[in-house]
């Protein structure tokens, strides 16, 4: 299994050195560098979308001044959503960043076993939740920016909330 120390947010372009304001969107990828997951973020001006070869990015907003933290529900809120969203026909694009999301949370793990090729020739991940000892295979969707933001947005909406 592997597993990677992502560094907070810089705050700071990585193309421009200008400082991301409170309410800034900005993006942040991952790349290889030699043995190390390097985490760099860009300003919403200065992103040109994800370096060839990345490991992944995602969009965010830098937090305004005194805002509450939102709170995340519950680990098995997530899971069940996890649940429902495998039994729908059309949701494998919100299956897939989910779970990348859980991985994140550390609620899901890759599993140490290989990860499948179906029998449809699909890649998929194999995915290990220890809450429940339960692997499950998420077929590989490429996501488009605008579907991505899409479930990101959905995803706040579901599992967040301001915190009291």
């Amino acid at each position: 299994m592997l597993d990677f120390d992502v560094k907070r947010c810089s705050r700071r372009c990585a193309s421009t050195n200008a400082e991301l304001s409170p309410g800034d969107r900005y993006y942040s990828v991952l790349v290889a560098e030699g043995a190390e997951v390097v985490r760099r973020d860009y300003s919403r001006d200065a992103w040109q979308g994800p370096p060839e070869g990345s490991l992944g990015w995602w969009k965010s907003q830098m937090p305004d001044e005194g805002a509450a933290k939102p709170k995340l529900a519950p680990s098995e809120v997530a899971l069940e959503l996890f649940d429902r969203w495998r039994d729908q026909p059309g949701q494998e694009d919100s299956v897939y960043v989910l779970a990348l999301f859980l991985v994140r949370k550390r609620v899901f793990r890759f599993a140490e076993t290989a990860f499948p090729v179906a029998q449809t020739g699909e890649e998929t991940l194999r995915m290990f939740c220890p809450a429940r000892a339960a692997e499950y295979d998420v077929p590989v969707v490429e996501v488009d920016n605008q579907r991505a933001d899409e479930i990101q947005a959905q995803l706040i909406e579901l599992l967040y909330s301001d915190a009291s």
